[in-house]
């Protein structure tokens, strides 16, 4: 990925590299791809039943195209798309791109609130809509927000509560008051429509806007990360040049494509490979995964830890053949060492690669490589990606040394151009000299390595010793009986914080608190030894399964402060 390097005096990385960036938008290259591989597989849904070929998703993705500008959008609208992973959700992700439209991420999960803040904060002409998706009956609660649809001819909506929203598209054909079907849309396009969709590919350029996608910490709303066809082309190729993906690789894809790690990660890795997607199903099943790799052939998985874990703890796990696995990503939290080593020597993914990054940054900065030796393919997160600037700074805005903790900042193609709608905001973010400041805490060693200790908000500060939760987490996989352990702070009296350790065990094993700490005790420093540990089945997660540690803190400090009450 970059060439050798001499040992660095600070912590600063830039990826130097002969391979040039992508000039293409993303319509432009996937029909570039299109061509020089039209019979392979581009698409594989299995439980959709179905299979495209690259010229038979081109099709499809022109068609919808076609038929989007036929409802009367025009480039640079807004788009939402609210679904499990399926097919529709990759045609219009092509689609938009090559109408110029902005595609809006919407998260599976969002409730009320969350979809008309999302829907109303970027302004969405139009809204792609799964009927529904486990527990959420998505078609009901859009007719919530805008019961206006139910006496509204298609794409013709005027609602109070959602003032720009004009048409509701519904994934399937069933027929649905105030909205099209899918299906309906990519049959709307007449010749025009299929001929401006064949000019906007020259008039269209790549620092078009494109795409939006809502983050948000532990307060405030959601912010709309803006990309564009540069960003997110560019870092789906060289995450695919790190995978060493060619037309010949199948990507098994589980993780949700709301978030980057399905749609560039995973799509654009693919498209600009030509190599083929498969999505195992609609949303995270460890069986089902594995049924896929194994029918499908697949060289490559992906997955956040906890998805790997539950994979690999399935009882039938070794009745599945997995041996034309060879890479893959993990990403999307730290990726504990333990877990790691199982992966590469259970699961043959010899070339299995960590990738860090944020969804403002496209999103990944940092990845493993097939080069690498092993045991820094599993203790770091690699080096900088190409044409990506990394520093590392302290408090004071310093550059610090090689192996010292400070926040990661980067500088590049990457950087979003800012959160929609929300100069104070994207100000915070990125700074004068344009760099993104990540909240990440890491470090980056003489040779360019990258490792990542937490987030900013996350180190506990125990009587004036910063403690860095990964250490621990990493100290604690090392157990025998541990499955998973998430590490935290919360508020101390005394201390200012202490540590605290919720603990999934293995299944079968039991183990007391005093057990843990004995284990520890010799081990790591007495300040980082957890005062506080709880046994649980399960931690609290997003969608694409982050850990959601403030969820903890919250819930520890509710217990604490119960406890402290009754015994006052």
């Amino acid at each position: 990925m970059t060439t050798t390097a001499p040992r660095l005096t600070q912590s600063y990385v830039h990826g130097t590299s002969n391979t040039p960036l992508l000039g293409d938008t993303i319509g432009v290259h996937l029909h570039r791809i299109a061509e020089r591989f039209p019979d392979r597989d581009a698409l594989v849904v299995p439980y959709q039943g179905i299979r495209y070929s690259y010229a038979e998703l081109e099709r499809r993705v022109d068609a919808f195209a076609a038929g989007l500008l036929a409802l009367g959008l025009e480039p640079g609208d807004r788009i939402g798309i609210w679904s499990q992973n399926n097919a529709e959700w990759v045609v219009t992700q092509f689609a938009t791109a090559k109408a110029g439209l902005i595609m809006v991420n919407i998260n599976p999960a969002y409730r009320l609130t969350e979809l008309e803040y999302a829907l109303n904060k970027v302004g969405c002409r139009a809204l792609i809509t799964s009927p529904r998706f486990k527990s959420s009956d998505y078609l009901d609660m859009v007719r919530t927000l805008a019961p206006e649809l139910r006496d509204s001819a298609p794409g013709k909506l005027r609602s109070s509560r959602l003032p720009t929203l004009q048409t509701v598209i519904r994934i399937g054909d069933e027929p649905t008051p105030g909205m099209f079907g899918f299906g309906e849309v990519s049959a709307m396009g007449r010749d025009a429509d299929r001929d401006r969709v064949q000019r906007l590919a020259s008039e269209l350029q790549f620092d078009d806007p494109i795409n939006i996608q809502f983050t948000s910490g532990t307060t405030g709303m959601p912010k709309g990360a803006t990309l564009t066809h540069h960003n997110i082309l560019n870092n789906g190729y060289f995450i695919g040049e790190a995978e060493r993906l060619t037309e010949y690789d199948r990507v098994c894809i589980p993780v949700p494509l709301y978030h980057c790690f399905g749609m560039v990660l995973g799509n654009l890795a693919c498209v600009t490979h030509g190599s083929a997607m498969v999505f195992p199903g609609e949303g995270f099943e460890p069986k089902a995964v594995l049924e896929t790799v194994q029918a499908e052939k697949c060289t490559a998985l992906y997955g956040v830890p906890t998805m790997f874990i539950a994979e690999l703890d399935l009882p039938e796990f070794g009745r599945y053949d997995l041996s034309t696995l060879r890479t893959g990503i993990m990403a999307g939290s730290p990726c504990p060492i333990e877990v790691m080593k199982r992966v590469v020597d259970k699961m043959h993914c010899s070339e299995m690669t960590i990738a860090y990054g944020m969804t403002e940054t496209s999103p990944v900065s940092f990845q493993t490589s097939a080069d690498d030796p092993i045991e820094r393919r599993v203790t770091t997160v690699g080096r900088v990606h190409p044409h990506v600037e990394v520093k590392i700074v302290d408090a004071a805005g310093r550059v610090v040394p090689p192996g010292t903790p400070g926040e990661l900042l980067t500088r590049g193609y990457s950087v979003m151009q800012g959160y929609w709608d929300d100069d104070q905001r994207t100000a915070e973010a990125i700074d004068k000299a344009g760099w993104m400041h990540t909240g990440d805490l890491a470090t980056i060693d003489a040779d360019g390595y990258g490792n990542i200790v937490g987030r900013i908000k996350d180190m506990v500060i125990r009587g004036g010793e910063n403690i860095y939760p990964r250490e621990i987490e990493e100290y604690l996989y090392r157990h025998p009986k541990i499955q998973d352990v998430q590490v935290f702070g919360v508020p101390d009296q005394r201390y200012g914080e202490e540590v605290c350790a919720w603990i999934r065990l293995r299944d079968g094993e039991r183990a007391t608190e005093e057990e843990i700490r004995d284990f520890c005790r010799g081990q790591i420093a007495h300040y980082k030894i957890p005062r506080y540990i709880r046994f649980v089945d399960s931690f609290p997660t997003t969608v694409t399964g982050k850990i959601q540690k403030y969820l903890m803190r919250q819930s520890m400090t509710e217990e604490l402060g119960i406890k402290a009450q009754s015994t006052a």
